[in-house]
């Protein structure tokens, strides 16, 4: 079983944000299968879910919170962390595998001080590993939020960090 790691930065939700949640909670009160919707709200309100977050959903639906949390780590579109204002994802497909996504990994996180998955302190950047993005021909490729940098070594990680710094 793969090991989940949790953020270090504090849970940070405002009163808007609590009462949207609640609003849509009690609209899927004792609505059959309202689990993933009402997670899918909580993810879109609040950018992911925190157990903090987890607690109140499984309260107003009346379900454990064990199966909140097992709905939220299994399905991928489900973050447990919050994301950075900027998303760097590495594409670990085949290809770019091959040609040392891994390495670009590595000097990301050492770069950043975080792991895949995690949030720096500052909530300035995220870190994802990713499965294939498509562009092979461009091996290996990370993403910044929608900008795609290609055919790169360890070397390219410094200068592209420092245009979002």
């Amino acid at each position: 079983m793969a090991k989940i790691k949790l953020t270090k930065v504090p849970f940070a939700g405002t009163p808007e944000q609590a009462a949207k949640l609640d609003a849509k909670l009690a609209e899927l009160k004792g609505v059959p299968g309202a689990l993933m919707p009402a997670l899918q709200t909580a993810q879109d309100i609040y950018g992911y879910l925190p157990i903090e977050v987890q607690k109140k959903v499984a309260e107003a639906l009346d379900v454990s919170l064990e199966e909140v949390f097992g709905v939220a780590t299994f399905y991928s579109q489900f973050t447990l962390n919050p994301r950075g204002k900027y998303q760097v994802s590495v594409c670990m497909g085949t290809a770019c595998y091959v040609k040392g996504s891994g390495d670009l990994l590595t000097a990301l996180a050492n770069q950043m001080g975080i792991a895949a998955g995690e949030c720096t302190e500052d909530g300035k950047f995220s870190l994802v590993d990713t499965r294939c993005i498509g562009c092979c021909g461009l091996a290996p490729v990370i993403t910044i939020n929608d900008n795609v940098y290609g055919k790169l070594t360890t070397a390219d990680i410094d200068g592209i960090l420092a245009q979002y710094k």
